[in-house]
């Protein structure tokens, strides 16, 4: 008999048992996977400063560090304004070339948009795709940020003359072209834009 009431006393502690585990789990929750990562080690202050670090701030970071969110929408915005800048100085649109460039880029495409009128030809340009958008240098210098791409493009470019005959391209032709843009924004700045500075010879 007192073999028998040592199973049951057994049996007993362990659904008391299996019931509090169960009473805790509702309580505090399971692990699913998704929850942050814990750095055993660290003490809050150098916890803190490694998430700091985790961020990634375009403003203070060089471009082979530059990973992540913050890159893409950079490339982005760089591919949607090269795209604008070429297709407007075909067009001869320098009210939105100006939006776009330096005061002293804006000199450079005003001149050469009243050159082509000068002469008479019509530059027409198609813009296919872009290929490919590469972060090449990234430079904080006294206070201005520079940021040099390079774009890989498709296009469909020609010139024409007064009497419409082409006299430099292929309509029908589709030519990968390779450009490295130099871009700049001031570190005091609070709008998101950046502005052509230069164009890098290949």
């Amino acid at each position: 008999m007192s073999n028998n009431f040592g199973y049951i006393d057994i049996i007993l502690l362990g659904m008391i048992a299996g019931f509090i585990i169960l009473r805790l789990r509702s309580i505090l929750g399971r692990k699913t996977g998704h929850e942050d990562k814990i750095y055993p080690g660290f003490s809050d202050k150098k916890f803190k400063e490694f998430q700091k670090k985790q961020r990634v701030n375009f403003e203070n970071t060089k471009s082979n560090d530059l990973e992540g969110e913050e890159k893409v929408k950079f490339l982005k915005g760089a591919e949607i304004a090269y795209e604008t800048i070429i297709t407007a100085f075909a067009k001869g649109d320098k009210k939105v070339l100006k939006s776009l460039l330096t005061s002293d880029m804006s000199i450079n495409f005003d001149r050469a948009i009243s050159e082509r009128d000068d002469k008479g030809i019509k530059s027409e340009l198609t813009f296919i795709g872009m290929k490919n958008s590469s972060l090449e240098k990234y430079e904080n210098l006294q206070n201005n940020i520079f940021a040099t791409v390079k774009f890989v493009s498709d296009i469909i470019s020609v010139k024409k003359d007064k009497d419409g005959k082409v006299i430099e391209g292929n309509p029908d032709l589709i030519k990968t072209v390779t450009d490295q843009w130099k871009f700049t924004k001031k570190k005091t700045s609070n709008s998101p834009n950046w502005f052509l500075v230069e164009i890098l010879s290949k």
